[in-house]
């Protein structure tokens, strides 16, 4: 078998293809389908069989048929709107074709008069005679038709004839690229080769076989070349020698034996490991990756502590300015008055940025909070040693990579999430980092109390929100949708405001994405110095933000939201000392899934848990926070049904990082599988 290296031609342009024109092409770039290695991922649903070749006699009304005729006559009728018919026979019967919009000529070229013809179309009666209207498939060659064609999900202005064309164009032309897998992983696939696994999965006959040793073997290629790509950018970062930062962990023990709580292990475990890279010649990417509440932000200032302590700055971002002014109250709450700590965001004037900019470049500030804003060219620190970034779901592997290319050598960076990820995807999303996980909860936070509630028991609700403002505690409401809507039957915030305001008069706020970003931040502030005690709110409240006096939760539609996203909401509660609640509202007739995730959730507090339970229940991709995160879209595997592959391509790393020199062999898995070169100078 002959091997060739050409895998570029699966990059080429759609252009290259016969058949693809400009508006075609425009039609699949639409689609996110940019070259003809995108086209081999969109698989056939179904299929139609054509090889069966029917008498006339044979037919059945409504039904896909192929048949071989003799043409006999032509009628082109001058009457405008009447159609063009064909009549043709074999000696069983007769049949017309009939043409809306055809013209004469192209139907006279199609169709030669006592000629004979294979045609293939969905089965009419018109005037007790059979009919084909429009035949999808005409030809004197009887084997361009009698085939097995599949059909596509396709989007308007494609037809499935056009598409078949397209996809058999490119499987006809498939190079067979030389082998990049292990043999004794090649072996676990019965040698499937990539070439003849793709030719399979396009069979339609194969549909839905997921099972197959060419599907896991295509499944498992994805994964390997998304690990790759992490393991290489892992290597590169671990290759930069930094200086490596001295203390003495005096000023951090302080602080830890200042707090009203001591800290669980893992956070104990967590600092430990962040001190260590900090001390070590390679310069730190590490994530800091907590369930909600679990007490992450603390960890990273001790952390940040200690790099102050050895003469470095730290820019601390977080995603809004709420979030960051609460991350800088904690600092200052918890730092001696030696360390000089500023916050620079949307709201700082003129003169508030000029002078803090002037000191950070001058090393007067030791830590700065901040939004985005702190990257901005006109910020220059003088000594910057360490860089915290908070909810850091937004930010992908090409993010990722230039976010650790800043703050020159010197610099370590931390990143932090609140969306815990099943163990399957940890090398997926984040090979290219050390992870510290933070399971345990704070021993000073209670467990939220999870109930569910028929709507129709809303009077039951309002009475316990009642009690709940008695005892001066706040609430927030969550509504799926801002406005009513006549489709979905969902309540919205604004109309749950009105009720609410109703009952509770003076005390209930509304929020929601069409508000602005500077009144959202007011009416988040408002909420958090107790100016109002209910806060009617679509999903839009922030993670992460801590509302101490916010001890219920009220979510509407409950069996709508998946159970991270439960989970997620669930966690703006429970953040001070009182006992907090979660109340589930939904609709009778829950589906068999419904049912699951509520009672998934109110049987556990652990994120993980219920990360990998809702990943069974709804797939990975839709995850909350996943989308964001840069986690690759895979096409084919599947991290609840793949385990098995996504454990295999871990070991597979481990191997090639101790045995393999460079990835030559794997250039072009990782060419075709990440088409944006992130390692490109690596290969």
């Amino acid at each position: 078998m002959k091997y060739t290296s050409n895998y570029k031609f699966l990059l080429e342009d759609l252009s290259k293809l016969k058949g693809v024109g400009k508006k075609t092409s425009e039609i699949l770039k639409n689609k996110k389908i940019n070259n003809l290695f995108d086209l081999l991922w969109r698989l056939p649903k179904s299929y139609i069989d054509r090889t069966e070749n029917n008498n006339i006699n044979e037919l059945q009304i409504g039904r896909i048929h192929t048949i071989t005729v003799l043409v006999k006559k032509y009628s082109f009728p001058r009457i405008r709107n009447l159609p063009n018919r064909v009549t043709c026979e074999d000696n069983t019967g007769t049949i017309d074709c009939v043409f809306f919009n055809s013209y004469e000529g192209y139907i006279k070229k199609i169709l030669p008069l006592h000629e004979e013809v294979t045609i293939s179309g969905k089965i009419s009666i018109f005037n007790k005679k059979y009919q084909i209207t429009n035949p999808r498939y005409v030809s004197k060659d009887k084997a361009l038709i009698e085939k097995i064609h599949s059909k596509y999900n396709l989007t308007a202005g494609i037809s499935q004839k056009i598409y078949n064309k397209i996809i058999d164009q490119i499987l006809k032309n498939l190079p067979i690229l030389k082998e990049w897998l292990h043999s004794e992983v090649l072996k676990k696939f019965d040698n499937e080769s990539w070439n003849d696994s793709i030719k399979k999965l396009h069979n339609p006959k194969n549909i839905g076989n997921f099972k197959s040793n060419f599907y896991r073997r295509l499944a498992f290629d994805e994964i390997l070349a998304s690990h790759l790509i992490s393991s290489e950018i892992r290597k590169k970062i671990k290759k930069v020698k930094k200086k490596e930062k001295k203390f003495s962990n005096e000023s951090s023990r302080k602080v830890i034996s200042r707090l009203s709580y001591k800290l669980t292990n893992e956070q104990n475990k967590s600092l430990t490991e962040i001190n260590k890279d900090l001390t070590s010649k390679n310069k730190m990417f590490r994530l800091l990756q907590g369930d909600v509440g679990s007490g992450k932000t603390i960890v990273a200032l001790i952390s940040a502590l200690n790099v102050i302590e050895s003469g470095y700055q730290v820019a601390f971002m977080a995603p809004t300015e709420i979030l960051c002014r609460q991350h800088y109250k904690l600092a200052k709450k918890i730092y001696s008055n030696k360390i000089k700590i500023e916050i620079l965001t949307g709201k700082s004037d003129y003169y508030e940025k000029k002078r803090i900019n002037k000191e950070i470049n001058s090393k007067k500030i030791n830590i700065l909070f901040g939004t985005h804003s702190l990257f901005q060219k006109k910020i220059k620190f003088s000594n910057l040693g360490f860089i915290i970034i908070d909810e850091q779901h937004k930010f992908g592997v090409r993010q990722r990579k230039s976010l650790s290319d800043k703050g020159g050598i010197n610099c370590d960076v931390l990143l932090m999430s609140a969306t815990p990820i099943p163990r399957t995807l940890i090398m997926s999303v984040y090979g290219d980092m050390d992870i510290s996980i933070i399971k345990e909860k704070p021993n000073h936070r209670k467990e939220i109390l999870t109930y569910s509630k028929l709507e129709d028991k809303i009077d039951d609700v309002i009475r316990f929100i009642k009690k709940e403002l008695n005892n001066k505690n706040q609430v927030f409401w969550v509504c799926p949708l801002i406005e009513e809507s006549k489709k979905i039957d969902h309540q919205s915030a604004i109309k749950k405001f009105d009720y609410l305001s109703k009952i509770f008069p003076g005390k209930v706020a509304l929020l929601h994405s069409k508000i602005d970003k500077l009144e959202k931040e007011n009416i988040l502030n408002n909420f958090l110095n107790n100016k109002f005690q209910i806060l009617v709110s679509t999903t839009v409240i922030e993670v992460g933000i801590d509302f101490p006096n916010a001890t219920t939760i009220v979510i509407e539609n409950a069996n709508k939201f998946g159970l991270s996203q439960l989970h997620q909401l669930r966690g703006r509660v429970g953040r001070g000392l009182k006992q907090s609640s979660c109340i589930l509202i939904f609709k009778k007739n829950l589906s068999k899934n419904a049912r699951k995730r509520i009672k998934i959730l109110k049987n556990s507090n652990d994120g993980f848990l219920i990360s990998k339970e809702d990943m069974k229940l709804r797939g990975f991709g839709d995850l909350l926070g996943f989308k964001q995160s840069g986690l690759k879209s895979f096409k084919l595997a599947d991290p609840v049904h793949n385990e098995d592959l996504f454990i295999l391509a871990e070991n597979e790393i481990k191997r090639i990082e101790i045995e393999e020199k460079n990835l030559i062999k794997y250039k072009p898995l990782i060419k075709l599988y990440d088409q944006a070169d992130v390692i490109n100078d690596l290969i």
